[in-house]
């Protein structure tokens, strides 16, 4: 899904209150977490994930391939968070402005 930068801002703001759902260890991105986090989206459309590991760049693609694996929308990462976003297939419950 293609987001424009307002519309990044937007979710960014909405999830700033978020708790991470979603937390990987050591073990890194396994297919359960995948599954899960999938579960996770299915339910709250917005959620944030924590990762471990000391390595900028092997985060930053874990997060990338995770949101892949999901089929969700990478917002926002920063440090150790990211900020995943799949809409509701049925019954969406955020509505995003257009502009």
């Amino acid at each position: 899904m293609e987001l424009t930068e307002n519309q990044r801002r937007f979710l960014r703001g909405k999830a700033h209150d978020l708790k991470p759902i979603i937390l990987i260890g050591n073990a890194g991105l396994t297919e359960a977490v995948a599954k899960e986090t999938s579960r996770a989206l299915e339910d709250h459309e917005l959620i944030k994930v924590k990762g471990r590991g000391a390595d900028r760049d092997a985060r930053n693609s874990m997060f990338e391939d995770l949101a892949q694996r999901t089929g969700s929308t990478l917002i926002h990462r920063i440090g150790h968070t990211a900020v995943l976003y799949r809409q509701h297939t049925r019954q969406p419950r955020l509505i995003i402005p257009d502009v």
